[in-house]
């Protein structure tokens, strides 16, 4: 059977069948998670994708935060399930407790939508299993607060433990040490603000997004 993926949708969430369509023409199988549920229907990962949730009143992600999946979630990442939040859903696993920082105002004020040029920092995370490490993709950028921040004790302990994803090579939204993406602790939580789901075909541009998506199905 193909690895199932689940792609929680929160209301003004809006790539969830971008990822839907990536994880398919990956091999595995997409299924729709609604915010109101209390379980992740057997999953054996999950994208938390990107979008608007709950109109990002408050603080993007702030509200999603509290809805009754992500309780599930927490416990699937707990028990050491595959989690990736791309962009809106990066935000949502910070205000979640499940990511370290969090995400402000671009650079500039300015909403950006381009495509970006990532360094793979590590190969030990869920998200960059089949990388190689110093690669550079090309993967697009959609977002308006993207702008990564944490403490200075954050940052020297993401640093220190390697746990820096992903880097921009060229920074475009003023995130702290170039960061455009992280993992926890136990490595199996990664959040970036870039969207690989729409790097997946050439036809889109690149397909240099297949190998992040193809790397949390091989971790689950």
């Amino acid at each position: 059977m193909p690895t199932s993926v689940g792609v929680v949708v929160f209301p003004g969430t809006n790539c969830e069948m971008d990822a839907v369509t990536a994880v398919g023409g990956l091999g595995g199988s997409g299924r729709l998670l609604w915010h109101g549920d209390h379980n992740l229907s057997g999953v054996d990962a999950v994208i938390v994708p990107g979008g608007f949730a709950h109109g990002d009143y408050l603080r993007p992600g702030a509200i999603a935060r509290f809805s009754p999946i992500m309780g599930a979630v927490t416990q699937f990442a707990a028990q050491g399930g595959p989690v990736v939040g791309i962009c809106n859903g990066f935000q949502v696993l910070t205000e979640a407790g499940l990511l370290p920082g969090a995400l402000q105002k671009n650079r500039g004020l300015k909403f950006l939508c381009q495509p970006t040029v990532l360094r793979v920092e590590t190969c030990d995370s869920v998200l960059t299993g089949r990388a190689e490490l110093g690669t550079e993709l090309s993967v697009p950028i959609n977002h308006f607060e993207g702008n990564y921040t944490c403490d200075d004790e954050t940052l020297s302990r993401l640093r220190d433990e390697d746990r820096v994803v992903l880097r921009y090579v060229e920074n475009p939204n003023g995130s702290v040490d170039d960061i455009a993406a992280v993992c926890n602790e136990d490595r199996n939580v990664v959040g970036l603000m870039p969207h690989p789901e729409r790097a997946c075909d050439d036809l889109l541009g690149s397909s240099d997004g297949a190998v992040l998506l193809a790397s949390l199905l091989d971790a689950a």
